[in-house]
C-alpha cells in the first residue's frame, strides 16, 4: 500500500495528523506532509481511517 497526497487539494484541516501522527505532518501551511509513504501493515487501519476522514479528498491509498 502506498499513499498519495494531493497537496494541491489540501484545506489544512488535521484529521490525518489526528488519525495517524506517525504518517502524517504539516507543513507551516498547514497542508499535508507524508512522512511515510509506505506505512507498516499495523498502520493500515490507522491511515486508511485518515484517508477516510479527509474533507477534501486530497489523500488516496495505491495498491503497489
Amino acid at each position: 500500500m502506498k499513499i498519495e497526497a494531493n497537496r494541491d487539494i489540501c484545506i489544512g484541516a488535521g484529521n490525518c495528523v489526528l488519525a495517524a501522527e506517525d504518517v502524517f505532518d504539516q507543513d507551516d501551511d498547514a497542508i499535508v506532509e507524508v512522512l511515510e509513504d509506505h506505512p507498516s501493515p499495523d498502520q493500515e487501519t490507522e491511515v486508511r481511517n485518515a484517508v477516510a476522514q479527509c474533507p477534501s479528498g486530497a489523500l488516496s491509498l495505491v495498491d503497489d
